[in-house]
């Protein structure tokens, strides 16, 4: 497609349709829905949900949205809180060459627009396919290495853009107030590393769902903003946050070539740059019957940029740094054979054996050899034996996917906690026949917490 980059976005996203979308790609945007949703019901028991909570339900008095696993928001306050229940507990998705999560920015908004206009569920998978689509094009543009060199963070400054898609694909909008809708997220994109280490990290994402719901509602109003934000010479995207960028990325095979397919699901909850290591841990623990007891030293190597980030919690203080932490998921693989909340629970993260392995028992270090995800896991076992396990590509990586059943499964695990047992199955039902499906209202009515569980309704009062 030739033209302005951000024209040129904007036509194939307000023009979108479902037959233009090949069927394995409409079969993974659902399996990306269905694993938002598991990781959604799981956020209500991250550490800091009820703080979110709280401000969501100040941003409006109305109710007309639901929230997943809990009761109605706004339509702001939804958008606001979902994003966060998405990201709460450090197991959504990441498109790994962007590191920026992606559903928390574009799912939230979509839902809350489809069930407000009551729109059909075929209608829900186009704009999800066009808001993840936009998002990760918008980011392939960015010269991602000199984008991080300036310390911004994905999520708060490319998701808006897949967010404004998303709405404005379901409001019907045309290529000029769908540009202008990027315009209008261009113009709140914001977020960096400086937040690295604290929960401001998630705020970014669903701040980015609420600036993108923001942009599309203000476009639909005809507001006048650039239609030419990406490229812009004076304080466009690619000039301001990426010396240039390559604008010539974003449009490249648009259409043909689905970017969204590098959107990579966690079958663990933990950090997405250490999922690499969780992997290579577990093909060991299943390969040789490993336990804690079995084991006298562990080491881990990775990129320089995985130790930077995520070897530096050997002796983490709570949940937040127990996720990042690649010392504490080695031990509680070791001891438990599994990662799940459970895993990161204080009466878990707490004990002492645990913190004392993650401690003196975990060596992680950087191999040069070693880019991105990489790792290379070696135990040296107590009766003198070595052995060791390499993952170049993560379990929920685009070159080892997820299945379905181990997304449901996932679903399931999480959901049973706030949804009773029939629901959870329609759930997964009408995810999966979604372009079936009359009215989205029907797939959020499922998703609400029942009013017979008052607990559930909690982390949304």
């Amino acid at each position: 497609m030739a033209g302005d980059a951000t024209e040129v976005l904007a036509k194939f996203a307000a023009g979108l349709k479902y037959d233009d979308i090949p069927e394995r790609v409409r079969d993974y945007c659902k399996n990306v829905l269905l694993d938002t949703l598991a990781c959604a019901v799981a956020g209500h028991q991250g550490e800091e949900t009820r703080q979110i909570a709280a401000l969501a339900s100040g941003l409006a008095q109305s109710n007309e949205s639901s929230i997943i696993g809990g009761d109605r928001l706004s339509l702001a306050g939804a958008t606001m809180l979902n994003g966060y229940l998405i990201t709460a507990v450090t197991m959504c998705d990441i498109h790994r060459s962007t590191l920026t999560h992606i559903t928390p920015e574009v799912i939230p908004p979509a839902l809350a627009i489809a069930e407000r206009d009551a729109l059909a569920g075929r209608d829900l998978l186009v704009a999800i396919a066009a808001g993840c689509e936009v998002t990760t094009r918008v980011g392939i543009g960015l010269d991602y290495p000199e984008f991080r060199r300036r310390g911004w963070h994905g999520p708060g400054v490319i998701g808006p853009f897949g967010a404004a898609a998303a709405v404005g694909r379901l409001l019907g909008f045309d290529t000029d107030t769908m540009a202008t809708a990027f315009g209008l997220a261009g113009s709140q994109a914001a977020g960096t590393f400086a937040a690295w280490g604290t929960p401001t990290v998630k705020f970014h994402q669903c701040r980015g769902a609420l600036s993108g719901l923001l942009a599309a509602l203000l476009a639909q109003q005809k507001f006048v903003a650039t239609r030419e934000f990406l490229t812009a010479k004076d304080g466009g995207l690619y000039a301001t946050y990426a010396n240039g960028g390559k604008p010539e990325a974003v449009t490249a095979d648009l259409g043909k070539r689905w970017e969204l397919e590098q959107i990579a699901l966690r079958l663990w909850p933990s950090a997405s740059t250490i999922q690499g290591f969780i992997t290579a841990l577990f093909d060991l623990v299943e390969k040789h019957q490993l336990t804690a007891g079995k084991v006298r030293r562990l080491r881990v190597a990775m990129s320089k940029t995985a130790v930077d980030m995520h070897g530096i919690f050997p002796r983490y203080k709570a949940k937040f740094e127990a996720l990042l932490s690649t010392h504490y998921a080695a031990a509680a693989i070791l001891h438990d054979r599994e990662l799940t909340l459970a895993q990161f629970e204080p009466a878990r993260y707490d004990d002492p054996r645990l913190r004392r392995f993650a401690a003196e028992q975990v060596e992680v270090k950087a191999d040069p050899r070693l880019t991105g995800v990489q790792a290379v896991v070696e135990a040296e076992t107590i009766d003198g034996q070595t052995v060791s396990m390499r993952c170049d590509h993560p379990r929920g990586s685009a070159e080892n996917p997820l299945t379905r059943a181990q997304i449901e499964a996932k679903f399931r695990t999480y959901a049973k906690a706030r949804l009773a047992d029939s629901r959870v199955e329609e759930v997964i039902g009408a995810v999966t026949r979604l372009e079936e499906l009359g009215s989205a209202r029907r797939l959020l009515d499922l998703l609400r917490a029942g009013d017979e569980q008052p607990l559930r309704k909690s982390a949304a009062a």
